[in-house]
């Protein structure tokens, strides 16, 4: 019996003793590493951060979110690979890194086809949005949590030149991510796309390596692209948007709650990027112009009509979903 009772009573003391130790592992926050290839003062960044902040606040302890800018922990189109390969918790990811593995979903990235933010935000909370991102959390392993309004994309020259179609853009080297996708949508314009690293475009546009580039105008700013710029041509050929995304593997580790306060944190950083962005871009023309930088608009309707019928003209409109275009289109 007394034999027993010390046995009851060791276990007792063992248990205790481990459950001591095992404690504090399930008080570990949750990692989720954030990668971007924005820089520090773009709209994005300070997002990411308003998004960490969220969390702290209503999710004490739980989550010890990491915000790696400027392409400091994966380059620009590598995030979705490493989130699948379960190197990589979140990123901001483009359309057209998804579209790499999804050829159906180059339709997100047709020049001219999403008409404003407005529609923009339409489109990826409703329906669409909603069918869109099962498909990718059921294919590619990623976890669309929250569309954002990357911008209005134009085209920045170091150079200025007459620019009134895309004929007037033959020659000039635009600097294009490195995808086919993004390469394409450069040819539609009428230039000849050259691959460059997100991180290389200042140097470029300084140096002579590329002619021009193009981004929305705050992403001009906060990259200090202006600097090396001496015209920008108001194509408006691409509202953008990135999705703040997490990999699947990360997602279904969190409980439901915390799902629900990950999704509210994300839509709150969402609103905070979009108003700001928006703002901006309507500020920023003066600034441009402050700084010595020709400001010009080109027949947009030449534009326009060239890069449409370069899609539909193009493989990609061929794997295009039947519908899909005139359902995006529909949509008020």
């Amino acid at each position: 019996m007394e034999h027993q009772a010390f046995q009851r009573t060791f276990a007792a003391v063992l248990l205790t003793f481990s459950a001591a130790f095992a404690a504090p592992a399930f008080a570990q926050p949750k990692t989720l590493r954030i990668s971007t290839p924005a820089v520090a003062d773009d709209w994005h960044v300070k997002m990411l951060y308003v998004f960490k902040d969220e969390l702290a606040k209503t999710a004490p302890g739980r989550f010890d979110v990491q915000v790696h800018h400027s392409g400091t922990l994966f380059r620009q189109g590598a995030e979705a690979v490493a989130m699948q390969r379960g190197n990589l918790e979140m990123a901001l990811l483009s359309m057209q890194d998804i579209a790499r593995q999804i050829p159906e979903y180059s339709i997100f990235t047709a020049g001219y086809l999403i008409r404003d933010p407005d529609h923009l935000a339409k489109v990826y909370g409703g329906p669409i949005g909603e069918e869109v991102g099962r498909r990718i959390a059921d294919e590619l392993g990623i976890q669309l949590l929250q569309a954002v309004y990357l911008g209005t994309r134009q085209v920045s020259l170091a150079r200025p030149r007459r620019v009134r179609t895309p004929a007037d853009l033959a020659g000039v080297k635009l600097r294009m991510p490195g995808s086919k996708e993004w390469l394409f949508l450069g040819q539609a314009l009428g230039a000849s796309p050259t691959p460059l690293a997100f991180t290389e475009v200042y140097l470029g546009l300084k140096t002579g390596t590329i002619d021009g580039q193009d981004n929305p105008l705050p992403t001009v700013k906060s990259a200090k692209f202006y600097e090396v710029t001496r015209q920008i041509v108001l194509t408006s050929h691409l509202v953008d948007v990135l999705q703040l995304a997490i990999s699947v593997k990360a997602w279904s580790a969190l409980p439901a709650g915390d799902k629900t306060g990950v999704k509210k944190a994300a839509a709150k950083a969402a609103k905070f990027n979009d108003e700001n962005r928006v703002r901006e871009e309507k500020e920023l023309m003066e600034f441009f112009r402050a700084q010595g930088i020709e400001i010009t608009t080109p027949d947009v309707e030449a534009f326009r009509k060239t890069v449409q019928a370069a899609y539909l003209n193009s493989e990609y409109a061929e794997k295009w979903p039947r519908g899909l275009l005139e359902r995006i289109n529909a949509v008020e």
